[in-house]
């Protein structure tokens, strides 16, 4: 009987192990929290759309950025691509979108938003592929206009 006991305590603590490695793996995959990047004080970036970024639910990828914005702010936001044809989205705290541009007035398929801004805090600058096709290098870049008195 003893040597049965130490046979089952042998059994047991393999199976334990591995039922906590496999119940732990779930876990950990599960503390991945969404964070923008924070645009540097210069408001301006060189970055990289590609399948590791933000599945949009259409197909392609997004890129976010966040930035402090002031209520008066007026703001040009500008995406450049010669991969991609661009789409720019800015989204208030709440993820509500304030305005979105995928061609800009120059007759390319870069991206130029302006946008007024009626409340201060963090918004979100979204970069994405129009209809989801592309993706590649890209500039980046929030422009404070001037306050409006």
């Amino acid at each position: 009987m003893h040597f049965h006991l130490r046979l089952q305590h042998h059994l047991l603590l393999p199976l334990a192990l591995t039922t906590l490695a496999l119940t732990s793996l779930p876990a950990r995959a599960q503390t991945a929290v969404y964070t923008p990047i924070v645009l540097p004080a210069s408001r301006e970036v060189n970055d990289v759309l590609s399948d590791r970024d933000i599945p949009t639910g259409t197909g392609g990828f997004a890129r976010d950025y966040t930035v402090n914005l002031e209520a008066g702010d007026q703001v040009a936001i500008d995406v450049i691509s010669d991969e991609f044809d661009t789409l720019v989205i800015l989204m208030n705290k709440d993820g509500v979108t304030m305005g979105e541009n995928d061609d800009g007035p120059d007759g390319t398929t870069n991206s130029l938003l302006f946008s007024r801004i009626t409340e201060s805090g963090a918004y979100t600058v979204r970069v994405s592929a129009y209809a989801g096709q592309g993706a590649g290098n890209f500039y980046l870049k929030v422009a404070r206009l001037r306050e409006v008195q």
